[in-house]
């Protein structure tokens, strides 16, 4: 999971503790691991690069992206269009 914009770590954060909360707070198997990460003064170019060539999972087979923007605007054209070019 990577976060990306203003205040993005405590997305990272809140995923990394929905994580623990599932699984007691105790040891998370390797298939249930999430690797998070927030990207808030880089580009998104730059995070969605990342996402497209370097991310990768100890033991899962990563085959799809998804994008999810939470804001006030429809910006779809434009995050598909930077990760293409990414």
């Amino acid at each position: 999971m990577m976060a990306w914009g203003t205040n993005c770590s405590s997305w990272d954060d809140s995923v990394d503790l929905a994580n623990l909360e599932a699984h007691n707070f105790g040891d998370i198997p390797e298939d249930s691991f999430i690797m998070t990460t927030w990207h808030e003064k880089e580009e998104l170019a730059e995070t969605f690069e990342f996402a497209k060539h370097s991310a990768h999972h100890p033991s899962v087979e990563l085959e799809d992206l998804l994008i999810i923007h939470v804001g006030e605007s429809n910006r779809k054209t434009e995050l598909l269009n930077v990760y293409t070019r990414a």
